[in-house]
């Protein structure tokens, strides 16, 4: 090191850069604004040139090669000067050009000792001292006695090597920039940054290859700076961003990992000694994250979103104005582990809890596969098997490409099995559509959309930059469809797409007695239950066959479930509901095996169905949720069936819980005669069935007695807040929305400041706070609830939702708050069926809505109700044939006979 006195008249900053073994730019000190610039350089002294890349822009511009030791020069500056702070002086300025000429020196030790950075790169051979004049100063001087000892020496430029000696091979074009990436591997390269565009954009060379590179910061994005007409636009914060890259980065030692080609340039992790560069801009609110490149990342994708959010929370710099869109979620709800019961798409599923609930979920960030055009025009063309048909039914599972493939993977790994769920956001209610709580399921560690995406049976939303509403793993992801992307798997591929030709046999006899011989011959046939109608009736697919089938459990009699045919609606009968739910969680979408035995008229199969080796049919009788039928004597099963249901009497399950052996039969001749007993009653409450609340006038001054004495009770000794623990049946007292204190019983509890509560007078139901809610003072408990159930008799709500809601809207208009006289009709179970008649004038109320055009009329069997049937039946038509409210399209009846979903 030459070391040396200053002069007296320096000027003081930073070495920004270096830009060859005589010339480097320095950063003054800064007075507001981005710091002033300067090149200098060095006095007296000539460095070798480096090599240039032909510029485009230039006419006749061509690439030239390093002179010998120019690289080594400009090394020896730079790491010597870049983002040091010298001394600095200008002798002189070049009339014409402008260019500065001085000296720049190096404090260094204790005592800051300076050293002459011209004289300490002559004094290595790597530059050469200019020698003329008439009379050399002493500064000429010593840089000549420097220079002659690095002759003498040998040193540098001096060695005296061949003429290749310390010249680079430059690669200023890379012909394949995919495979280029592809031959890294991934690994990190050493490299020089040479130049930094934007925040997030930078040139390096990569050592000690020498290819020149344009590295774009993979998975960020900084504000960038515009071209407008001939002037640059900088976007807020893109000079910042710019600064605070150049300042870390500029030719300095670094590692850069290339990831990813973007046209010709590269998508690469920059690294410096103290970390991730983008990760830094992130942290200062300078940039934010880019789905598009973020999974090409090789590690530490979680860390780029993890300083995205901080910034975000803390409002810095280009989030100054952010806010989040995200819905809150409770934490109780936020985890928890449940049974997969039904695969309802490709990205949907039904759960069953730990404690008994179902809930619908989907999961998060993922879209199931499309119908695509190719799909469209193949089944225009008619390229199925079966001819084609102007108005086909779209199946979306298997006629959308890789649908039956996506649902079959979840079916195969998840049906039964239990999983553990995060929730990661809840969609809103939007446009007709219902709100989603969007998920990430996960089994054995594995998270299943991640599957699913890795196997190209899904993709990847992508979602607007400001939107939070997605996956916990979202980068993971797009990782996961890059890769099937790259693999040309499922809907990625290129090649024709999986065609499924499923013959459809429901509803159609013809063709389902086309495969009765098959199936019959078949002995056990492998199935999958695509859907369950009731405990006995199940709509199976045959992989061997490919087909789908209606399939009725032979050997039993099933407890019904409310239908529509042609003699009118149907109620369910007891514990129909049960079977279902039973047949479900046992058979739905689980493959089993099915012994075909007949058909019926409408084309069902009749049969055997296993599942795991247990006989449906026996499973249902043993439950107490199923008869044994006549036809089970023929049958190999007919002993089993017997004995499971002999058990089933034993213990009074189900449908056998009020049999007795029959001692003597006595038939009785059913009353022609309709009965009439009218209450005075006030409705309270009404719902959603065509039932309603209502009070016994005869019983008010009684009741508001007992309601005076509960509430001076509670006002002597009111509820402390908190005090009482509500359990979903607890009776208790609740304060309403009036103030006034009324008797109840817990619904649900949600948590400590949302219990739904029934209130027992009166039959509404309404959400309090633990301060609203407080134990039943004794003595009240033994008084009968005042509210009494009742259901309009003779009377149907018509299916269509729109003409569903107008019709329980005008119910509450007409009956709400309103005194009537009440008549049992019928009853069902212990629910009792109602006629209304206004005390004066006696009207119908229910017939004045039928002859409204606001329900339907209800065809029943009972002789002594036969009058007032064919009252309603009449009072319908005239409302047909004026067109009123659900008949103003004209007649909205039909042969309702429904299977599965869709009208046959």
């Amino acid at each position: 090191m030459a070391a040396t006195q200053p002069p007296q008249n320096l000027m003081r900053g930073i070495v920004k850069q270096v830009l060859s073994g005589d010339a480097v730019i320095i950063r003054g000190q800064p007075k507001g604004g981005p710091p002033p610039e300067r090149q200098i350089c060095l006095s007296n002294v000539t460095a070798p040139k480096l090599a240039r890349k032909a510029n485009p822009n230039i006419e006749n511009s061509v690439e030239t090669k390093d002179e010998p030791y120019a690289w080594e020069a400009r090394e020896y500056l730079r790491k010597k000067l870049v983002g040091k702070e010298v001394n600095f002086t200008v002798e002189y300025t070049a009339p014409g050009s402008g260019r500065a000429y001085g000296c720049i020196y190096l404090p260094s030790g204790k005592d800051q000792v300076s050293e002459n950075v011209t004289e300490s790169i002559v004094a290595e051979g790597l530059v050469e001292v200019r020698r003329g004049g008439i009379k050399p100063s002493d500064d000429q001087n010593q840089l000549n006695l420097l220079e002659d000892t690095a002759k003498a020496a040998k040193k540098g430029k001096w060695a005296g090597s061949s003429s290749g000696a310390g010249v680079r091979d430059v690669k200023w074009v890379i012909e394949n920039p995919r495979n280029f990436v592809d031959s890294l591997h991934g690994k990190e390269q050493d490299a020089v940054i040479e130049h930094v565009r934007d925040g997030c954009t930078v040139r390096a060379f990569l050592i000690p290859s020498f290819h020149h590179v344009t590295v774009m910061l993979s998975g960020v994005k900084c504000p960038m700076f515009r071209r407008d007409g001939d002037s640059e636009v900088a976007e807020p914060f893109a000079s910042e961003a710019k600064y605070f890259t150049e300042s870390r980065l500029l030719q300095r030692d670094v590692k850069i990992i290339l990831e990813g080609v973007s046209n010709q340039n590269y998508l690469g992790s920059v690294i410096h000694p103290k970390g991730n560069i983008a990760e830094f801009l992130l942290a200062e609110g300078l940039a934010r994250c880019v789905d598009w490149s973020i999974a090409t990342v090789t590690h530490g994708a979680e860390n780029l979103r993890a300083a995205e959010k901080k910034a975000k929370e803390k409002q810095l710099r280009i989030w100054k104005d952010y806010k989040s869109n995200a819905v809150p979620i409770n934490a109780e709800e936020k985890t928890y582990t449940g049974k997969v019961v039904e695969v309802i798409n490709a990205d949907a599923l039904l759960l069953k809890t730990t404690s008994g609930e179902y809930r619908k979920v989907t999961l998060s960030s993922i879209r199931p596969p499309r119908l695509t055009q190719q799909a469209k025009d193949s089944k225009e063309n008619g390229k199925d098997d079966e001819p084609a048909k102007p108005e086909r039914r779209v199946r979306p599972l298997y006629d959308v490409p890789y649908m039956f493939e996506a649902r079959e993977f979840l079916r195969k790994k998840l049906i039964g099995k239990k999983v553990n769920v995060s929730v990661d956001y809840i969609k809103p209610a939007n446009e007709g559509y219902p709100e989603k709580t969007c998920v990430t399921v996960t089994i054995g560690g594995i998270n299943v959309a991640e599957a699913l995406v890795s196997k190209g049976l899904c993709s990847v939303i992508r979602y607007r930059q400001d939107d939070d509403q997605r996956s916990a793993h979202y980068d993971a992801l797009l990782t996961a469809e890059t890769r099937a992307i790259k693999n040309s798997k499922g809907i990625h591929s290129k090649k024709e797409y999986p065609i499924h030709r499923i013959a459809d046999t429901s509803g159609e006899p013809q063709k389902a007695k086309q495969f009765l011989p098959f199936l019959q011959r078949a002995g056990r046939s492998n199935a999958i239950v695509e859907f369950v109608a009731s405990g006995s009736r199940v709509r199976l697919f045959l992989p061997k066959e490919t087909c789908l089938i209606t399939f009725l459990l032979a050997g039993i009699t099933c407890p019904k479930m409310a239908r529509t045919g042609p003699g009118g609606p149907t109620e369910s009968e007891p514990y129909s509901e049960e079977a279902l739910q039973y047949t479900k969680e046992l058979v739905l979408q689980r493959e089993v095996e099915v012994e075909v035995e007949s058909i019926d008229k409408a084309g069902n199969f009749i049969g055997w169905l296993f599942v795991e080796g247990v006989n449906l049919s026996v499973a249902l009788v043993e439950q107490g949720l199923s008869k044994m039928h006549f036809t089970a004597e023929r049958s190999s099963y007919a002993r089993a069936i017997q004995a499971a249901e002999e058990k089933a009497k034993e213990a009074k399950l189900k449908v056998w819980e009020k049999f007795e052996e029959p001692k003597t039969l006595v038939v009785v001749e059913e009353t022609a005669e309709r009965k009439t007993n009218y209450k005075l009653i006030v409705v309270t409450e009404t719902g959603n069935e065509l039932d309603f609340y209502a009070q016994l006038v005869e019983s008010g001054k009684q009741f508001e007695k007992f309601m005076e004495q509960l509430r001076a009770e509670i006002a002597a000794a009111p509820p402390l807040p908190g005090a009482f623990t509500p359990k979903k049946g607890d009776v208790c007292v609740a304060k309403f929305v009036d103030g006034e204190w009324y008797r109840a019983r817990v619904q649900k509890v949600y948590n400590k400041d949302k219990i739904l509560v029934f209130f027992l007078d009166y039959g509404n139901s309404d959400v309090v706070t633990a301060a609203n809610i407080g134990a039943m003072p004794p003595g009240y408990h033994t008084q009968q609830p005042q509210a009494h159930h009742f259901y309009l008799a003779c009377v149907m709500l018509p299916k269509d939702e729109e003409f569903k809601q107008d019709a329980l809207e005008a119910v509450k208009r007409n009956i709400l708050n309103n005194t009537f006289l009440c008549n049992t009709e019928y009853r069902v179970g212990t629910t009792e069926y109602v006629t209304l008649l206004t005390p004066e004038p006696e009207d119908d109320v229910g017939k004045a809505l039928v002859s409204e055009g606001f329900l339907l009329a209800e065809q029943r069997r009972e002789k002594r109700l036969q009058k007032m049937v064919a009252e309603y039946a009449q009072a319908q038509q005239s409302a047909l044939k004026a067109h009123l409210n659900l008949w103003r399209y004209g007649d909205i009846t039909e042969d309702d006979a429904r299977e599965f979903g869709y009208q046959a």
